[in-house]
């Protein structure tokens, strides 16, 4: 490992500062990473790749790095107490402590994105072993949330320098999750602003739709929201901040549970959400669920799709339209017992939005669960 010195000129960049490739992993720390990969593989259907460990020279955590298709998750325990990965689990429970970002350049995206008020979490480093390098550089964003740009272009190994092949014996077939869409943020009131301001002045991206306590409430609990997305629109940060109402909104009661800003839910393409979905159920996964009356009127709203209503509803699955087409949505529970991070499946039929006319059914099916947990 070696740090990268920084350079006196500056790339000429006339169009993207930042252009990005995608997602290229994420990272949880959890409580015991062997139990979590167990887990996702069998519950989500992800396969065995990389670990990296004590066996493999790292002496103060263990790594285990799962993938489906376009899919990466990195899961990652510390070893001992009295570290910033022990002190990150304490205070939140399991967690989204990394969004890696697959760039050309992460000495650029680093320069680039500090210069422009970023404060850096690493300076650029590169990592060697026999099958190339990566390079890596990050900084700051909400919470104690970081992303990390992530330069891979010259490595031909199974994940990066450090970590060597998970050969397990155990791996559960696909679900058909395929990459990341989108991960959405909770920030703290007011705060939903400075974040977008962030993420326009320091990463290059832009607003692309708004929702308001207008839009988005119920008759007990409001919240905000702005989705920011990249120049190539491969890379969507949807920013939630709670809004004023009678009781305590699903954003609130994830900001006290997690104690502060974070990564709510990652949202998981497939492209068949009814054999997803149902795979996924077999497997023990729950879903929020919303009235049967909901698909009464459901294709007066969005019109003709291509599916079947009645698998959908059975499953309680959502339908939403835009300009573009329509999209299928549906989300888990809470992946933890704290009521923190979940995952959204989402098929997309053209549509390019968020499922803004599914908001106020999907909070009511959120606040049922969050007045049987007492904290509505």
């Amino acid at each position: 490992m070696e740090t990268i010195a920084k350079s006196n000129t500056t790339k000429e960049i006339t169009t993207d500062f930042l252009p990005l490739q995608g997602t290229d992993y994420v990272e949880f720390y959890v409580g015991n990473a062997k139990q979590a990969a167990h887990f996702y593989k069998t519950a989500f259907g992800f396969k065995s790749l990389a670990y990296a460990g004590p066996e493999t020279g790292v002496k103060e955590k263990v790594s285990y790095v799962i993938r489906q298709n376009k899919l990466t998750f990195v899961l990652t325990t510390p070893l001992k107490s009295n570290n910033p990965i022990a002190d990150h689990i304490y205070k939140h429970g399991d967690g989204v402590k990394v969004l890696a970002l697959k760039v050309d350049d992460a000495s650029i995206a680093w320069q680039e994105t500090t210069a422009r008020g970023g404060k850096s979490y690493l300076e650029p480093i590169k990592l060697n072993d026999d099958k190339g390098e990566v390079v890596l550089s990050g900084i700051h964003t909400y919470g104690d949330t970081v992303h990390l740009f992530v330069e891979r272009n010259n490595y031909s190994g199974v994940f990066m320098p450090g970590f060597i092949s998970w050969n397990s014996n155990y791996n559960p077939s696909e679900t058909g999750l395929l990459y990341v869409d989108h991960c959405v943020g909770n920030v703290g009131w007011n705060q939903m602003n400075t974040w977008v301001k962030f993420y326009e002045d320091v990463m290059g991206f832009r607003n692309i739709l708004s929702f308001d306590d207008n839009d988005i409430s119920t008759e007990y609990s409001a919240l905000m929201s702005k989705v920011m997305s990249n120049g190539n629109g491969f890379v969507k940060f949807p920013i939630n901040e709670p809004a004023e109402g009678k009781k305590k909104s699903q954003i609130e009661e994830y900001l006290d549970f997690y104690n502060g800003e974070g990564v709510q839910h990652v949202a998981i393409a497939t492209n068949n959400i009814i054999e997803t979905v149902n795979e996924l159920q077999k497997r023990g996964v729950e879903f929020l669920k919303v009235p049967a009356s909901y698909y009464e009127t459901i294709l007066e709203r969005v019109g003709t799709i291509d599916e079947d209503l009645k698998p959908l509803s059975e499953l309680g699955i959502l339908i939403d339209r835009d300009e573009e087409g329509y999209l299928l949505q549906i989300f888990t529970k809470p992946l933890e017992d704290r009521p923190t991070v979940f995952f959204e499946i989402i098929q997309r039929k053209g549509a390019k939005s968020f499922g803004k006319g599914n908001f106020k059914a999907l909070f009511e099916a959120i606040e049922r669960e969050q007045a049987l947990r007492g904290n509505l």
